[in-house]
């Protein structure tokens, strides 16, 4: 199929397209006599599987290293091992990614809190270097916290 009609049926562009191509996610189209890029109809599929792991949160690279399995056929021992590690790995680092999000959203409350309720009376420079000191504190308690639990798990 050429460019146009894979772009229209993938919902990308054609400029994507000829990206993906370049970056090996997808097979190099062939030319036809008119000179247009010609793509196999498979291509379709593996344009899903791209689009599907990058909504997953998956790199392009990481997608790259996934996809030669998915060429091979059925019945050679599978591919699925492989993939549901990769989502392992996407998972484990979703969740690390939601605890920072989780201690920036706390510290954020913190600072707003302290913002909202503190004393009225201090000029901004003041209530600034007031705030400063406190998030250096929380900062410092968090080190301690966090050392004091690598340790306990050490034991």
């Amino acid at each position: 199929m050429r460019i146009g009609e894979l772009a229209e049926r993938s919902g990308l562009s054609a400029s994507r397209l000829r990206f993906y191509e370049s970056a090996g996610l997808i097979g190099p189209a062939d030319r036809g006599t008119n000179g247009y890029r010609v793509f196999p109809a498979e291509t379709l599929t593996r344009l899903e599987l791209i689009t599907g792991a990058q909504r997953a949160g998956f790199t392009l690279d990481e997608i790259r290293n996934l996809l030669p399995g998915c060429d091979r056929p059925a019945g050679d021992g599978g591919h699925a091992p492989q993939i549901a590690a990769a989502l392992r790995r996407k998972v484990r680092e979703i969740e690390a990614l939601q605890q920072r999000l989780e201690t920036s959203r706390t510290r954020l409350l913190a600072i707003i809190d302290s913002l909202e309720n503190g004393p009225q009376d201090l000029g901004c420079a003041a209530n600034t270097r007031r705030v400063l000191a406190e998030i250096k504190l929380t900062d410092i308690k968090e080190t301690a916290a966090t050392e004091a639990a690598a340790r306990e798990a050490a034991e």
